[in-house]
């Protein structure tokens, strides 16, 4: 006799980078269990028809900031979580520029129990500084599943980095096969520019593309990029933002480097002639750029030179992203909730295929973090995290909508057509019939226990800082400089 399952979804089209698929899936607690003609699929508890609507395997953000602990006026990892839910996003990785910084295994532990509330399963960015070294084997035996480097100063004001501690930092983790998150802006240029402008009373928007120009992109890539090389390093580039430094990643990705690489919606739909408009809501680092740079990132996403869809999510309330300097707005906005009916209205427009888009939001990012065939994938032994589309749905944006804390988006008002109707997380519905399912909250849960990254491919040990330290064969380590022996 059959096992029961507890839901079939009838009569869906299921979609895959290579292939849509009409077919019906099984579901077993967590788990997907049958994929399939309607004919094969088991008894169930319960059923779904979903006839005209696309499942997607449910989209993985990279790059969320929930900014929690420490500035709950701005967002909490259950109204961050929430508003993933509602964007069809069932993974989350949560950025580590909160208070206290994720730099410290005591940090790490209060941001771990701030999302015991969330709505969706997460990875953590622990934090690569100066100051924290030291901590990042720690970290990872503590839960932490990847880094982020701010070579490019935001929100928080961490301090970039030396050169030294990121080449060390990339030493320890290349041989672990981790993955960084780098933001790469050079810091130095970004500063020495804006005290310049600020010297000379410019506070208009478009004073900050002013101080953050490609070339400070340009830079701190090859520089990042160099030393991944290097070490044999795994990276992520955040929030790639100018067509100027595609040149760079495409050559680099030549020489076989382990670099994954993610552009936002706002640097694909966004340009300058919006932000003379928004102002101060716009701003954002990197900073949204002049409208030649819209295409050829999309040309990138296309070719496979950017490899998928991020947010940045990053929620402000709207007093502080509406200050009349550009220099006291806040950087960052609301993403996580907008992002896939962002994206399927240009698929819709034919800007790309339901197919290029899965393979963007959900199966680059679950190969990048070590998560693909559990997640990232609608098949027989997966999760069953899955955004339940249509397509046809239209709708305009409403920043007074949002289930984010942050009621102010560049969004605003925005024609769109397709939406996530229903958004499954291992088998459980935390967002039905557009509305969230306010006792999910707390079923997402750490990734650190499914992740598994490919083997480890360090490269020039013999120079890593771990390796000089240690006296050559035959040399004394407490042997005396030549003039103090004569």
């Amino acid at each position: 006799m059959t096992r029961e399952v507890d839901l079939v979804i009838r009569g869906a089209r299921v979609v895959s980078p290579d292939q849509i698929i009409e077919a019906s899936v099984a579901i077993a607690g967590e788990h997907v269990v049958a994929v399939g003609h309607d004919d094969t699929m088991p008894p169930a508890r319960a059923e779904m028809r979903a006839d005209g609507l696309y499942l997607l395997p449910g989209a993985i953000d990279s790059h969320v900031h929930f900014r929690d602990p420490g500035y709950p006026n701005k967002e909490t990892w259950k109204t961050g979580s929430a508003a993933a839910a509602m964007g069809g996003v069932t993974t989350v990785f949560e950025m580590p520029n909160t208070h206290p910084p994720t730099g410290t295994v005591e940090a790490l532990r209060i941001k771990l129990k701030a999302a015991e509330s969330s709505y969706c399963d997460f990875g953590i960015h622990g934090l690569l500084g100066d100051e924290s070294i030291d901590q990042l084997e720690a970290l990872l035996d503590a839960g932490v599943t990847s880094f982020k480097a701010f070579v490019g100063n935001t929100f928080g004001n961490l301090p970039a980095p030396t050169d030294g501690a990121l080449l060390e930092g990339f030493e320890i983790l290349a041989p672990l096969g981790i993955r960084t998150v780098v933001h790469a802006e050079n810091s130095s240029i970004l500063f020495r520019r804006q005290k310049r402008l600020q010297d000379a009373s410019r506070i208009d928007a478009m004073a900050h593309l002013a101080a953050r120009p490609a070339v400070a992109e340009i830079e701190a890539i090859n520089r990042v990029l160099t030393l991944a090389e290097w070490t044999g390093a795994r990276v992520h580039i955040a929030h790639h933002s100018a067509a100027d430094s595609l040149y760079l990643l495409r050559e680099f990705k030549r020489r076989g480097v382990d670099v994954t690489v993610e552009t936002c919606p706002q640097y694909l739909l966004l340009n300058t002639d919006h932000m003379r408009k928004l102002g101060g809501v716009m701003r954002v680092n990197p900073p949204i750029r002049e409208p030649r740079h819209n295409q050829p990132l999309w040309d990138a996403l296309m070719d496979g030179t950017l490899d998928m869809i991020a947010t940045d999510h990053a929620p402000h309330t709207p007093e502080e992203k509406t200050r009349e300097s550009i220099w006291e707005c806040d950087c960052g906005f609301p993403g996580v909730e907008t992002q896939m009916p962002l994206m399927l209205t240009e698929v819709n427009r034919g800007r790309a295929s339901l197919m290029d888009y899965v393979r963007w939001s959900s199966v680059a990012p679950a190969r990048a973090w070590g998560l693909y065939g559990t997640k990232g994938v609608i098949a027989p032994g997966a999760h069953a995290d899955i955004a339940v589309v249509d397509m046809a749905r239209t709708g305009t944006l409403s920043q007074n909508k949002l289930q984010s804390i942050s009621k102010i988006s560049p969004w605003n008002g925005r024609a769109v057509q397709g939406y996530p109707l229903h958004t499954l997380l291992r088998g459980r519905f935390v967002m039905r019939d557009g509305k969230l399912v306010t006792d999910a909250a707390g079923w997402g849960r750490s990734i650190k226990g499914i992740q598994r990254m490919p083997a480890a491919k360090p490269r020039n040990m013999e120079h890593y800082s771990s390796a000089i330290v240690e006296a050559p064969e035959g040399i004394p380590a407490n042997a005396k400089p030549l003039a103090d022996a004569l």
